[in-house]
């Protein structure tokens, strides 16, 4: 976030994953009205009036204020530390400049999904989440003092790249949360200098974790995310609890090497590095927990069908 980033460089190893969040629209029948459909159902004539705010922003941004229908369905539901709110972001942007027949760079639409929610919503967030999903793919995203990013695809051997998917493995452990509570907290203790340390060390394992891919080395991957996670739990008090705890020494008691919880903290989806082959064992000391089925998605966001006659 920009506390740390605007006085230290930041860096984050980041990779999308084949869950997706669907924003479809259509021309509404009343051209004074906008429509849209999430977990609620609401219907405005105003735009100022709905209450979704990044429905809200990004239709005021692209210039549609009546006549649509906007409805979004996700594979993954939200407050559970895989980005969905972001990619709900650059999805929406996406969709309402293809209907103004508009272009837009993965690039723009991952900044403008950040000014929706950074600069206007003022959510206490970081920008990784929107750049994953505009881009998708395994990278290092750079977060540079003046508040530019820069996307570094890492181009690792096929076999590494397969290796690194089949021994990564995730559980969904619940209590969903909304990240913004934790991360309010962790952007108040950026500014003291003992936590500033902390995201400092974090940043330099990015480093560590390039080295451990192009090296071929996946055995130190696991140790490099055990690492991050002990400096983690220090930047704010909710991160983890016990139930978390307990959860992640029983995966390093059977076979993981490493992990970490994903997003803010406090529940969601625990992601362990444990080799294919012990991964059996894992699951069942932990068969409380549902199994999350998943690869690496390579591309971003995208138009998977335009009706021309919308227009």
């Amino acid at each position: 976030m920009e506390t740390f980033y605007s006085r230290h460089k930041g860096a984050v190893l980041s990779t999308s994953v084949n869950k997706y969040m669907y924003i479809s629209s259509h021309r509404y029948f009343y051209r004074d009205q906008i429509q849209v459909k999430y977990s609620q159902t609401e219907t405005v004539n105003r735009l100022d009036d709905l209450q979704h705010p990044l429905l809200r922003e990004a239709l005021r941004k692209t210039g549609i204020s009546g006549g649509i229908e906007i409805s979004s369905i996700a594979d993954i539901p939200s407050g559970t530390g895989m980005g969905s709110s972001s990619s709900f972001t650059v999805g929406l942007l996406h969709n309402l400049y293809a209907i103004n027949r508009k272009f837009i760079s993965h690039e723009d639409l991952a900044n403008e999904a950040c000014e929706i929610e950074i600069d206007i919503l003022k959510e206490p967030i970081g920008k990784q989440d929107q750049y994953a999903a505009a881009f998708g793919g395994l990278n290092i995203i750079h977060f540079n003092r003046d508040g530019s990013v820069r996307v570094e695809p890492l181009y690792i051997k096929q076999s590494v790249y397969k290796m690194l998917e089949d021994n990564l493995i995730m559980f969904y452990i619940g209590n969903q949360r909304k990240a913004s509570n934790i991360l309010a907290e962790q952007k108040q203790n950026a500014s003291q200098e003992a936590k500033y340390d902390t995201l400092k060390q974090m940043v330099s394992l990015v480093d560590d974790l390039r080295s451990v891919l192009y090296g071929e080395n996946l055995e130190d991957f696991g140790k490099i995310l055990h690492e991050n996670w002990l400096l983690k739990q220090k930047l704010a008090s909710r991160i983890s609890n016990p139930e978390i705890n307990t959860i992640y020494d029983t995966g390093m008691k059977n076979g993981a090497t490493g992990g970490k919880l994903l997003g803010a903290g406090g529940g969601g989806f625990m992601l362990f590095y444990c080799p294919e082959e012990k991964q059996p064992g894992l699951i069942s000391a932990l068969k409380q927990y549902e199994t999350i089925d998943f690869k690496f998605e390579r591309d971003g966001s995208k138009i998977i069908y335009f009706a021309d006659e919308y227009c």
